[in-house]
């Protein structure tokens, strides 16, 4: 079937599927492949990285051999990958798949990324190595759980977002606000400037794969890390770890599962002639760690009024996304 778009806006129509961990996007976005000509948009923060597979739930080789995918396997764990250089590389691919007479369709659960490509990041204050060393000092006396609960006295929308442990981004958003005096959420929505009103007049659809039951959701994410355990996630960390350049404060490393098997390891390794640390250890901090992302992706997600929420745990939750992508495309009304 033909994609008809009415390009009436600076940046070609795009199709996006958003949702938290385990919710069924890949199924769907596959789904949505089978019945008209797009290429996937990575919107994953953990997907860039090479050799990063088994515990980012990479798109198996079958499925990326199905549908073109882009903005997978980019990055060395050794580098970073930013929200700024997301919208770069997004902008240039939405409007070359356009031009190839396909439907840029964007997947993925990192929020930020969604909402960037959307509203834009203004200007942040660069980073000041005295204010960060201050931060960093403090957090060595009282915890980066106290660090998290201070910034949720001055940035409550960033800290909702982030778990008390995630020193990287606490104290970035911490060093925002001590330099400018404003919270970081605000440099990530100011330049929000159309109407979200009406969504059809957009040139993009968001579709959100929701839970009504936590339950469920949750059931999933335990499957999920068992059959990652099962496959060798436990092997994969300790392949990056014996590259000898790779470190438990990196980006990479700190995606959630990698910096739980990395503890363990470490812990593991500490014990030594003492005994050998349970897998359960492992299995009960990784699926806690991802229940926790789950939490933040859908804060994001409430914060986005329009998004079209599907529930991922309904029975037609597939024939759902099917039919608000037909009439996106087909440019006819919502139901």
């Amino acid at each position: 079937m033909g994609v008809r778009f009415q390009l009436n806006s600076t940046l070609p129509h795009y199709l996006a599927l958003a949702g938290p961990t385990a919710s069924g996007k890949t199924a769907a976005a596959l789904a949505i492949a089978q019945a008209w000509p797009v290429e996937i948009i990575s919107v994953d923060s953990a997907l860039v990285y090479r050799g990063m597979d088994i515990g980012t739930a990479k798109p198996t080789a079958a499925e990326l051999a199905a549908v073109p995918h882009h903005l997978i396997d980019i990055r060395d764990p050794l580098q970073a990958y930013s929200a700024a250089e997301f919208v770069a590389d997004a902008q240039k691919l939405i409007t070359d798949i356009t031009a190839r007479g396909k439907l840029p369709l964007l997947v993925g659960g990192t929020m930020l990324y969604f909402k960037a490509l959307r509203d834009g990041l203004d200007d942040m204050p660069r980073a000041d190595p005295a204010i960060r060393a201050d931060i960093e000092m403090q957090a060595a006396r009282v915890g980066w759980p106290a660090m998290h609960a201070e910034l949720m006295q001055v940035d409550p929308v960033t800290a909702a977002r982030l778990a008390p442990a995630d020193s990287q981004r606490i104290a970035r958003a911490l060093e925002v606000h001590r330099i400018s005096g404003q919270p970081l959420s605000s440099f990530q929505t100011r330049k929000s400037g159309h109407s979200i009103d009406t969504p059809q007049a957009s040139n993009s659809l968001l579709i959100s794969l929701e839970p009504q039951d936590r339950a469920w959701l949750h059931q999933r994410i335990a499957q999920r890390f068992d059959a990652m355990l099962a496959n060798g996630f436990l092997d994969e960390v300790r392949a990056l770890r014996a590259r000898g350049d790779l470190h438990p404060d990196l980006p990479s490393m700190r995606c959630v599962g990698y910096r739980q098997a990395w503890e363990y390891l470490d812990a593991h390794e500490t014990r030594g002639l003492a005994g050998e640390l349970p897998l359960s250890e492992l299995r009960d901090k990784g699926i806690f760690a991802t229940r926790q992302l789950a939490k933040r992706q859908i804060t994001w997600l409430r914060s986005m009024p329009e998004r079209r929420v599907i529930a991922c745990d309904a029975p037609d939750a597939l024939a759902q996304v099917l039919t608000l992508a037909r009439c996106f495309i087909e440019g006819n009304p919502w139901p």
